[in-house]
C-alpha cells in the first residue's frame, strides 16, 4: 500500500515537508517499505488520508534510503509514525487504558 502515499526520498525533502506546511499536521511514517509492520501501517494511513486531508498531510520515508534521521529521532523500531505541526515535533503518548496525552517537544 506504500504506493498510495507520497514518499520523501531525501533528508532535504523531509525537512522541506515539515517546514513548508503552515496549516496542517505533518504525519511521517519512518520505516521500510518491504516490512510487514510498515505495510500494515501504510494501509491504515492510506485509508484515513482522504478523511484527514484538510488538516493533515501524510508522507512515507524509507529509513534505508534516507538514514539522516535514524539517530536524531532514535528510529530503531520497524515502523515509527511521527507528528509535526508548524515545524514542531509533537509526541502522542497513550497509556495502557487508552488515554492519550499530547506533548510538544523542541
Amino acid at each position: 500500500m506504500s504506493y498510495l502515499l507520497p514518499h520523501l526520498h531525501s533528508g532535504w525533502a523531509v525537512d522541506q515537508a515539515i517546514l513548508a506546511e503552515e496549516e496542517r499536521l505533518v504525519i511521517i511514517r519512518f520505516g521500510h517499505d518491504w516490512d510487514e509492520t510498515c505495510m500494515q501501517m501504510d494501509e491504515v494511513l492510506a485509508g484515513v488520508s482522504e478523511t484527514v486531508k484538510n488538516f493533515a498531510v501524510i508522507y512515507l520515508v524509507d529509513i534505508t534510503e534516507v538514514p539522516d534521521f535514524n539517530t536524531m529521532y532514535e528510529l530503531y523500531d520497524p515502523s515509527t509514525v511521527m507528528f509535526f505541526f508548524r515545524n514542531k515535533h509533537i509526541m502522542i503518548d497513550q497509556d495502557q487504558l487508552g488515554h492519550e496525552r499530547q506533548t510538544r517537544v523542541r
